[in-house]
Formats: C-alpha cells, structure tokens, sequence
C-alpha cells in the first residue's frame, strides 16, 4: 500500500518497500487466530511499462525484472539467478551463514528457501499449478482468464479451510497512456462467488 501511495513507477515503489523492509523488517501474525503463523512476503509490482518480482527473508530481499512471459508467486521462492537488483548484503549474509559457498552461482531461492517460514506442503503445488494456468493462456491472457486462474480451486490458489483466500485482484494496464486503468477486486474472501 506504501508503494502505491508513495510511487508513481513499478520500480520506485519496488525501493519504498526494500527501504521499508531494510528500515523495520516484517513480521507479526499472518492470521487474526491465536495461532501464531509469520511468514516472508513476496510482491508482483507492475505499471504500464514494467513489472517486477520482488521476493524476501527477513530484511534481505531480492527483485527480478519481468522481461516477458508470464510470472506468478505463491509462498515460495521463486527467484533463482536472475537478480536484477538485491540487498547489498544478501550474497555476503547467506555465505557467512554457510548457505553459500561464494563460489557456485548464486541462486536465491536454493539459499534462502530452507529458511523461509511458510514451508506449506502445498506451496510448490500452488506455484506450479498457476505457472501452468497462466503458460496455457500465454498470449491470449484477458481479465476473465485471470479471474478464472483466481478462482481455481483444484490447484490450490483459491484456498479453502484453514487457510483461506482472503481476496483477488486483477488489474488491467494499457500500454497507451491515453486509456484508463481498470482494477478488479473481489468483495468476498472465496473469489469463486
């Protein structure tokens, strides 16, 4: 919400939230249950031009510029060796860590996934699952499309039970500067009513 509010390019709200990260960390409760469940956040960030994956554990973060395709996270790390900017201290933290070596490339979500809290068995369904949505479609993705991918249930991205999906949001973002955005959001937690 800061990075909107405070931003006017994908990529500048990309830095108000690695200096919010870098200046407070994260943290606190992801449920309003007694239950006490934290997790590390992941974030697409996108504007007409450009869109970004921004990926983190604890204050140490790490973004990838979207050059094409198609890209989604989901309580994973996705981020491999692709890093287009980083924490100026992220290679040098996981290799005092013993995470790595110095000498193999770099990968971030290889080093920094077996510290990432939200090791939920379903999470690299998820991940693939809407990885698979989205390829099928790629091309021809509309806002319908992604409304549907939202409301899977089979997959595992619209979550029921425990752990239920709270809302969705699609937004559509034309290139011409001239057309409106539109952004869709759901009024309920279950995105298929």
């Amino acid at each position: 919400r800061l990075g909107l509010e405070r931003a006017d390019t994908a990529e500048k709200a990309l830095t108000v939230i690695v200096d919010l990260l870098e200046k407070y960390g994260q943290g606190g409760n992801c449920m309003e249950s007694h239950m006490a469940f934290t997790y590390h956040n992941s974030f697409l960030i996108a504007d007409r031009k450009e869109a970004w994956v921004l990926e983190t554990s604890g204050k140490h973060w790490a973004a990838e510029k979207v050059e094409g395709g198609v890209r989604n996270i989901s309580n994973q790390l996705s981020i491999t060796t692709k890093i287009d900017r980083e924490h100026p201290e992220l290679k040098e933290y996981a290799k005092s860590k013993g995470w790595w070596d110095g000498e193999k490339e770099f990968d971030f979500a290889a080093t920094y996934s077996y510290i990432n809290t939200a090791r939920m068995t379903t999470s690299r369904g998820r991940y693939c699952e809407g990885y698979k949505l989205l390829n099928k479609h790629k091309g021809s993705i509309t806002s319908e499309t992604m409304m549907e991918i939202l409301r899977d249930k089979e997959s595992g991205i619209n979550m029921e039970g425990g752990f239920m999906t709270t809302g969705s949001m699609v937004s559509v973002l034309p290139q011409q500067p001239n057309l409106p955005c539109v952004h869709y959001f759901t009024g309920t937690p279950d995105p298929a009513r």
